[in-house]
């Protein structure tokens, strides 16, 4: 496997990967999102069917960061992964989208805001660095190329509740200007509570 090798010269490089790409390094870019998680091994197993699915979905982007090899060339093919973000289109029939909506609509939100706010997104749906490459911006760096030129009126995601907003996850949402949409949202099927960000586009 080639997920990550830590140590490394030169800098991770920040490319486009398209599906058929993502899908020949799917094990490699899931043991970045195990690590980054903290989940045990074995979780990417589990995520892999979801990972795919969601690459057919309108809209699908990725990027991820990757090293080159000792002369500078990069090939994707067998480049270590250090870092790895997608999303796609929001629409109503996808499950994050209703349950978002109900959690909107409960809280409170004034329809004319949820149906405004759900009608033009894009879902960040996975960003996630490999704990040997964090706080090297780059996160930063990975949001940023996967939004430039998205054209959709604003960009949603969801993060896990942490105290006091302390780690690395949410301190790159705050700098890029994502407010808070809904906090302590618990979806159906989990425990754990999740804020859902969001803010316009362009960055």
């Amino acid at each position: 496997m080639t997920a990550v090798k830590p140590n490394h010269t030169p800098a991770p490089a920040v490319v486009d990967i398209s599906v058929a790409a993502l899908r020949s390094r799917l094990p490699d870019a899931l043991a970045v999102y195990v690590a980054a998680m903290g989940y045990p091994r074995g979780t990417e197993h589990h995520r892999a069917p979801m990972w795919t699915e969601h690459m057919t979905r309108p809209g699908w982007q990725a990027v991820a960061a990757v090293l080159p090899d000792n002369s500078g060339r990069i090939d994707l093919r067998k480049a270590p992964i250090v870092a790895v973000a997608y999303g796609y289109r929001g629409a109503t029939q996808q499950w994050w989208h209703q349950q978002v909506h109900n959690g909107m609509r409960r809280s409170g939100l004034p329809e004319h805001t949820t149906r405004e706010l759900l009608s033009d997104y894009f879902e960040l749906t996975e960003l996630h660095v490999h704990p040997t490459a964090q706080g090297r911006g780059i996160g930063s760096t990975l949001l940023e190329r996967l939004l430039r030129d998205r054209t959709e009126r604003a960009v949603l995601l969801s993060t896990p509740e942490v105290d006091g907003e302390g780690n690395r996850a949410w301190r790159l949402y705050r700098r890029q200007g994502f407010t808070d949409v809904l906090r302590n949202f618990v979806f159906a099927g989990d425990t754990r509570p999740f804020a859902i960000l969001g803010r316009r586009l362009p960055l």
